[in-house]
């Protein structure tokens, strides 16, 4: 066969490809007008299960539309979009870390408040350590893993420790409260100071240790869209603060209250 008749077959063949997939620049004009759209929230670890439930319900009511996530200790979380990642939607799990983005106006509206989280006990299936209050947990030759106090979960334990005058000598100080269940789950600590919504996550791998103290420590949770969100303006929002406050609105509404509340979140007032 002469090479011209293989260059008809290629581009008969790779036309029908295009017919098919779609080829060529991406033109914007997909049903929804997101298509391509990623939309990029910074969350609490806390947030983790409860979040990635609300992006799959946001992104079935907005076509092309894919919301990924970044976790972890609200602390690390801010000081990373401070200096510049790119984040269009950030929930803390305190007010601190919130007040630290709102102090340097990187928010595109006031941020709103949306669930309340207290500390729990978590320890290894069976309770090896034979911790029953927050006062065990400063026994001698117990290993306790807290959060560092920079982060909500570790600030929360040490208004804790001055409300009771509990000393806790903790053997490691971690980032995030999925690090401090991390070391419970492992069985590389004999306890740990997380949330009462990470011991209903964690199932049967911990034993949950609820205390009447932790009401002197009640995180409260705010959210809210970013300044430059780069998809804020985008036309298939439900309003003109486009599709991070779209995010945020669904977080408010009764079905994102519901998610958070099967979590075990409760609400902010």
């Amino acid at each position: 066969m002469s090479s011209r008749p293989r260059r008809a077959l290629l581009a008969t063949a790779v036309l029908s490809v295009c017919l098919t997939a779609g080829c060529g620049g991406d033109d914007g004009s997909g049903a929804s007008g997101d298509e391509g759209t990623t939309l990029t929230v910074y969350a609490a670890a806390s947030l983790t299960q409860t979040f990635e439930a609300i992006g799959a319900e946001f992104e079935k009511q907005h076509d092309g539309v894919t919301v990924e996530f970044s976790f972890g200790g609200s602390s690390d979380l801010v000081s990373q979009i401070q200096e510049g990642a790119p984040a269009d939607v950030f929930a803390s799990a305190d007010t601190a870390n919130m007040d630290k983005l709102t102090g340097e106006d990187l928010q595109a509206a006031d941020p709103q408040y949306f669930a309340t989280n207290t500390l729990e006990i978590a320890v290894p299936p069976g309770n090896p350590g034979a911790v029953r209050s927050f006062a065990d947990l400063a026994k001698a030759g117990l290993n306790v893993v807290v959060c560092a106090p920079e982060v909500p979960c570790g600030a929360a334990a040490v208004k804790v420790e001055e409300a009771t005058g509990v000393d806790i000598a903790p053997v490691s100080e971690e980032q995030s409260v999925t690090d401090v269940l991390a070391k419970v789950t492992s069985g590389e600590a004999d306890a740990g100071l997380v949330y009462v919504t990470d011991v209903i996550a964690a199932g049967d791998d911990v034993e949950g240790i609820a205390f009447a103290e932790s009401a002197e420590a009640v995180n409260t949770y705010p959210i809210a869209a970013l300044k430059d969100a780069s998809d804020r303006d985008s036309p298939d929002s439900s309003d003109s603060s486009g599709l991070a406050q779209a995010f945020v609105d669904l977080v408010m509404s009764a079905e994102g209250q519901q998610i958070l509340a099967d979590a075990g979140f409760a609400p902010a007032g």
